[in-house]
């Protein structure tokens, strides 16, 4: 496994007000800007999966019972503590009291009904609904009083809690959130120039600590060396996820700057479509997944080792059960495969590409890897809403290259819907006892079980865990350089 290396620099953000020159506001060290690839599609995080919504809005405008930390542990939200019954189904949330929402309105144990219960709704979009299916009954005795209890002992529940599809919002403002989010957070919304910036300014009345910054603006930059000439202009004060490793020794000769190469939850998978044929042959998945070398994968698209994965998997957990060698790269094995598959000579397939520079720099070189198996992969990029609209939601694709980045996720494929349609009611059963399990070791033991029969069942092509490069100005402090959560809290970040 790949031990993390401090290159580059954190993460930072400078202050903008639209009329004043970025520059100015950046010396007079009131605000910060952060640069990302990925516009969000909508500012609210319950209303759908693009990992580029929480990178803006969790922690930040929103918030949920239960947080998460730079370590990933979990720590007090708006529950200042929460208790579980000796019935190992009840928990008793302890709210925090005065706390307003950005309008004003005071947040209180309804609100907690109200967001839970429009998650599960029969319109709800909420991406991560497995947090809440769970639940029999909410109740509410009390304002700052909520106790839940659940059909049967869940293990991850609190765990779900803290992720950005289960923030508590207000009825009065839910509809309008996606794009006038009104949360509780330590920044509250100012405007959103489409396709440039969103703009954020401090929540003078946040019930916790102040942040130190009056004002924060995510700018979006898809280019990558358009992002490197931003950070060295100073246009920009940090990027979380820079989109040109082959930069980072030039950023890092660079005295202004500081570069950190962190780790980050995103199993990236080749997703394959195990309901179209010729995906539905396990042989023709088997063989694909002999003809990706993933550390070639790697560096050719990062041009620095990373930690490779044989399945849906973070080895940051400790249940993690390395399965690398499970497919070992072998081309004479998988032009056999095929040819038993009734494909001697390959076949022409898509593969689609979202824009992140892993899936358009990975997808070049995977589709050349093919190639010497007899496989045509015409490659198709996409913008993102094309993607989730056409590939996660249609599922209309052969192929796609996407990075997982939620922790814990290897659940979804327990979902017969999700978008690679790999359905083996064995591993539904699997983890739904792993979802029963309260006890940890026993609990790590099935995770690992889990893990085995995703390739062996090569249900996708398992490649690396995605690495965070940060880059941000040297004298900025506060930015997260992990990334237990997709998400960039600002209420840390201050100027030396």
């Amino acid at each position: 496994m790949t031990t993390r290396r401090n290159l580059l620099a954190g993460a930072g953000l400078a202050a903008i007000a639209s009329q004043l020159p970025l520059v100015a506001l950046a010396q007079a060290r009131d605000g910060v800007t952060i640069g990302m690839t990925l516009e969000p599609p909508t500012l609210d995080p319950t209303s759908g999966a693009a990992q580029a919504i929480r990178e803006v809005v969790l922690q930040n405008l929103f918030e949920g019972l239960v947080a998460m930390d730079r370590t990933g542990a979990l720590v007090p939200g708006l529950a200042e503590s929460w208790t579980l019954a000796d019935d190992k189904v009840s928990y008793t949330f302890k709210l925090r009291p005065n706390i307003r929402f950005h309008d004003g309105e005071p947040f209180s144990s309804r609100h907690v009904k109200f967001s839970f219960e429009r998650a599960t709704a029969p319109d709800s979009t909420n991406a991560q609904r497995w947090i809440f299916t769970p639940i029999a009954a909410i109740e509410t005795p009390d304002p700052v009083t909520v106790t839940i209890r659940l059909k049967q002992p869940t293990a991850n529940f609190l765990y779900g809690l803290a992720w950005g599809d289960a923030v508590i919002v207000s009825p009065a403002t839910a509809a309008d959130n996606k794009t006038k989010p009104v949360g509780t957070g330590p920044y509250r919304f100012v405007r959103w120039n489409r396709g440039d910036r969103i703009e954020f300014a401090r929540n003078d009345e946040y019930w916790g600590e102040k942040p130190a910054l009056a004002k924060a603006v995510f700018r979006f930059i898809s280019d990558p060396q358009a992002q490197v000439a931003a950070l060295r202009a100073g246009d920009i004060d940090a990027f979380t996820n820079l989109s040109a490793p082959e930069s980072i020794k030039q950023l890092q000769s660079d005295s202004k700057l500081k570069v950190t190469i962190g780790r980050t939850e995103g199993e990236t998978i080749l997703a394959m479509n195990n309901a179209k044929p010729p995906f539905d042959d396990l042989r023709v998945r088997q063989a694909i997944s002999h003809a990706l070398d993933r550390k070639t994968i790697a560096l050719g698209v990062f041009g620095f080792e990373v930690d490779l994965i044989g399945s849906h998997f973070s080895p940051m957990h400790p249940a993690y059960v390395d399965l690398t060698g499970t497919y070992p790269h072998d081309l004479a094995k998988a032009k056999a495969l095929l040819a038993q598959a009734g494909h001697p000579n390959g076949f022409t397939c898509t593969l689609r590409l979202p824009p992140p520079a892993y899936a358009r720099r990975g997808g070049e070189i995977v589709a050349a890897l093919l190639a010497q198996i007899g496989i045509v992969a015409k490659i198709e990029p996409l913008e993102f809403p094309q993607w989730l609209e056409r590939v996660f939601r249609g599922r209309d694709f052969d192929m796609t290259i996407i990075s997982h980045t939620e922790p814990l996720d290897i659940g979804n494929y327990a979902r017969d819907d999700y978008y690679f349609q790999y359905r083996n009611p064995e591993f539904k059963a699997l983890m739904q006892r792993i979802d029963g399990t309260v006890d940890d070791g026993e609990r790590n033991r099935l995770y690992g079980d889990a893990q085995r029969m995703l390739p062996r069942d090569a249900v996708n092509g398992f490649l690396f865990i995605l690495p965070k490069i940060t880059v941000t100005r040297a004298d900025l402090d506060g930015m997260w350089t992990d990334w237990p959560l997709p998400m960039t809290p600002l209420a840390g970040v201050r100027w030396r």
